[in-house]
């Protein structure tokens, strides 16, 4: 009996010493893998020791610098440190040993939208237990209310507003752009006197009256397509059928999307007060009597991203941001310019052609798609020459020049930005229609509109000719701190835009 209790008591004791050295041996791992040289010894981001040691994070007034774990990993201590701890390792071993890292898309992984995945919002609030300190301007401390009070429902982010805190971005803003302030210096040399007239169906010159715009509208002959994509066609959605039969009316289509030149002199003309309402600016807006619209209010923060105005197209204003714009352009110059219709959009974007894209090629060619990809690298020669998407965007938007225009001389219809349509989105819309039709304007009501083309970060699948998308309007605003929410700016979508079209009236035939 006695051995026995002697036995325990030895078993007991061995366990006790075994399992305080396995703690003590994990303690000590863990410490040494958490320090920051070896993080970047599988971390081989080429700007991350750069940018790092410049964010405020790190290079503090207060001197006090932060640590790659200090924001890559939950609060220590608890089970949910060791587990992210243990599934990050894994993963970048995995990485280190198996991927080449001149191959990882470092603009993409720079994005907020990888961020939000690799930094922890309790780390955040660890440090930064007090969101009002005295130094905090009128914006922040209105940003922080709303913080507080929505974080939980609409699962808000600290990173969602201060990406730039421990990776430095010199383009990075969340300041509010004041009213006086213009994003960019647009030349007074030449201001037109009266708009282009139009007299026959061919593409014209468009010239806005009291302003140095003028931008290349392209005649869209009428004609008959099948809208949407064959069952067969490789990586489609289901969204994109049934195939219809569809008839359209000649149209005039711009050959760019709206830029920031042409978005920002409707903004400097028209701009309202911050403190103007939603319900005064659409009653003014809808009232047919009235000769100037109500136009943006400020944007809280900066549009362009840092990216740059001039001929890039202009982003995140909302589907109402741009009906307004077009609203403005057609009381500027006489004509009746609008959104496109989605079957518009789609017959202008593929240019005369029924294939996957309005050039040469296959879906499952250029995508990234697919088991293949794992060890295939996509083909790039021939739609990067069409095409701004994630493998030749750089993670912005570019340029008019960036790219070849489709065979109908329209340029970035595929990639560059996600474009408005004016019709609402509905996932059956194709089936609620004959197999017959003719200038179909989509459904009646919704609570999404359409958007098509992709966008700079998509994957070549996404920019089909007849890939649908979809406004996803709360998401977009999820961050805005207002108010009312603004009307017109969307807070968090970089890659929203959308160009015109006027349509070919009768009186001009």
């Amino acid at each position: 009996m006695k051995k026995n209790r002697r036995t325990l008591w030895l078993l007991f004791i061995g366990g006790v010493i075994i399992g305080g050295a396995c703690i003590l041996g994990v303690n000590a791992v863990m410490h040494k893998t958490s320090s920051n040289e070896a993080c970047m010894s599988c971390h081989v981001h080429p700007h991350a020791e750069t940018s790092w040691k410049q964010s405020v994070h790190y290079n503090s007034k207060s001197g006090v610098s932060a640590n790659c774990v200090d924001c890559h990993l939950p609060n220590p201590g608890g089970f949910d440190y060791f587990k992210e701890k243990a599934k990050l390792g894994v993963k970048d071993l995995w990485a280190y040993m198996t991927k080449d890292s001149a191959d990882f898309n470092w603009a993409q992984m720079s994005q907020l939208e990888h961020a939000e995945k690799t930094v922890f919002n309790e780390s955040c609030l660890r440090c930064h237990t007090n969101l009002f300190p005295s130094r905090l301007s009128d914006d922040g401390i209105t940003s922080h209310l709303y913080y507080e009070e929505n974080a939980e429902k609409l699962n808000l982010q600290c990173i969602s507003c201060h990406l730039d805190a421990g990776h430095y971005d010199p383009n990075y803003s969340h300041k509010k752009m004041d009213n006086n302030t213009s994003l960019i210096a647009i030349s007074d040399t030449v201001r037109y006197d009266s708009a282009a007239r139009v007299t026959s169906f061919e593409s014209f010159t468009e010239t806005v009256p009291g302003t140095p715009l003028s931008f290349r509208m392209i005649a869209i002959e009428g004609g008959t397509f099948r809208m949407g994509s064959e069952d067969n066609e490789k990586l489609r959605n289901e969204d994109e059928g049934p195939v219809r039969e569809v008839t359209l009316s000649p149209f005039f289509m711009a050959e760019v999307e709206v830029t920031w030149d042409q978005y920002f002199t409707f903004y400097k003309e028209t701009a309202s007060e911050a403190r103007t309402m939603p319900e005064v600016i659409y009653a003014h807006n809808s009232n047919p009597d009235i000769d100037v619209v109500s136009g943006p209010t400020p944007p809280f923060g900066i549009p362009d991203q840092g990216w740059g105005g001039g001929d890039r197209p202009a982003i995140t204003m909302t589907h109402y941001g741009a009906t307004t714009f077009c609203q403005w352009l057609s009381m500027k110059t006489g004509k009746k310019y609008r959104l496109p219709t989605e079957a518009e959009w789609e017959y202008a974007a593929r240019g005369g052609t029924q294939t996957p894209y309005f050039f040469p090629g296959k879906a499952t060619d250029y995508s990234d798609r697919g088991f293949l990809r794992k060890f295939f690298d996509a083909d790039t020669t021939t739609i990067n020459s069409y095409a701004v998407y994630i493998k030749n965007s750089g993670m912005k938007t570019q340029e008019p020049s960036f790219v070849l225009p489709n065979p109908f001389g329209l340029k970035n219809m595929a990639g560059n930005v996600m474009e408005y349509c004016q019709d609402w989105y509905a996932e059956d819309a194709y089936s609620r229609t004959d197999k017959t039709v003719t200038d179909p304007t989509g459904p009646e009501e919704g609570t999404e509109h359409v958007v098509r083309g992709g966008d700079f970060s998509s994957d070549a699948a996404d920019l089909r000719s007849a890939a649908r998308g979809k406004t996803d309007h709360d998401a977009w605003l999820k961050t805005d701190p207002q108010q009312p929410k603004s009307i017109w700016w969307y807070s968090d979508i970089k890659s929203i835009g959308f160009r015109v079209v006027c349509e070919y009236e009768p009186s001009d035939k």
